[in-house]
């Protein structure tokens, strides 16, 4: 095990951001069963998961200093992307600018896979800025670029059993958040064991398939047969863009948040999610789960 710099504890907490979501929780819950010792910082202290011997620390993205504060102290961080909102790169600006002052060595990031300038997805523009962020502040860094979450894709289906949106023939090799949470604990153990582990990567995660929308509905109706759920198949429409828009009107989302929503599926169109890669294996040392895996539909 590398020497921890002077002024830093080995047994420093690992910092476990959005530990009152999904995928932040899934983290806090496997370092707890790793028996490493983590900070939970949160926004609020009442929502903090129950995690044995776990700090808890309060500051939102946008406060600097609360944010300074509360990591101190720690050499590495694990920075789930701040939720969705017209605000949102200030907030990991405020981030980062408070671990570089607080003396983190090391961010684990959840970004957007195939993040660029230019990607179709609005959101995956967001993340390669904050990838940039990271490097420019002179952190060292680890990028998990997740692709969709397999998790979502039942809830596609609006209430009358149709998943809506101009998303083609494409096809997307969605993960699960679960495959997702403990690739990263892979990289957050390793980081604790080797300074030099996972230094400046980063990892494409999917699942072990690319799966067309029309797919997606059929393994989601097989899924709601078994269950009981009903009968009636949950299908797939193909919308223009015109009527994508539309459809979504009624929800009065401000325009950023409707170009996002559309552009999932325009990007799924355009072929941008459907790329497999081996990352997940390679972290976690078994296949990453398939939908079906998922929802039950494989094994016994």
């Amino acid at each position: 095990m590398s020497i921890p710099p002077a002024g830093i504890p080995a047994t420093s907490p690992i910092v476990v951001t959005g530990s009152t979501g999904g995928l932040g929780g899934r983290v806090a819950r496997l370092l707890q069963d790793a028996g490493v010792p983590q900070r939970l910082l949160v926004r609020d202290p009442a929502r903090a998961p129950e995690i044995a011997g776990a700090e808890v620390a309060v500051a939102e993205y946008s406060d600097g200093a609360a944010l300074e504060r509360a990591l101190a102290g720690t050499r590495i961080v694990f920075m789930v992307s701040a939720a969705e909102n017209a605000d949102r790169l200030a907030e990991h600006r405020s981030f980062i600018d408070a671990a570089r002052a607080a003396g983190v060595e090391h961010v684990v990031y959840t970004s957007f896979f195939g993040a660029a300038p230019d990607a179709t997805f609005t959101l995956a523009r967001d993340h390669v800025v904050t990838e940039n962020l990271i490097r420019e502040a002179g952190l060292g860094h680890t990028f998990l670029r997740d692709n969709l979450y397999t998790d979502f894709l039942p809830m596609l289906a609006g209430s009358d059993g149709v998943i809506r949106g101009p998303a083609g023939t494409g096809r997307v090799a969605s993960v699960t958040r679960d495959d997702v949470a403990e690739s990263a604990v892979r990289v957050l153990l390793d980081r604790m064991r080797s300074a030099d582990a996972h230094a400046d990567a980063t990892y494409e995660l999917t699942g072990p398939e690319a799966l067309g929308l029309d797919e997606v509905a059929a393994i989601v109706t097989e899924a709601r047969k078994r269950a009981g759920q009903g009968e009636a198949p949950v299908t797939y429409l193909d919308e223009t863009l015109a009527e994508a828009y539309a459809s979504r009107a009624g929800y009065d989302a401000p325009p950023w948040q409707l170009d996002a929503w559309v552009s999932t599926y325009t990007a799924i169109a355009a072929g941008e999610l459907s790329r497999i890669t081996a990352d997940v294996e390679h972290l976690t040392g078994h296949p990453p789960r398939s939908l079906r895996d998922f929802l039950g539909l494989t094994g016994g």
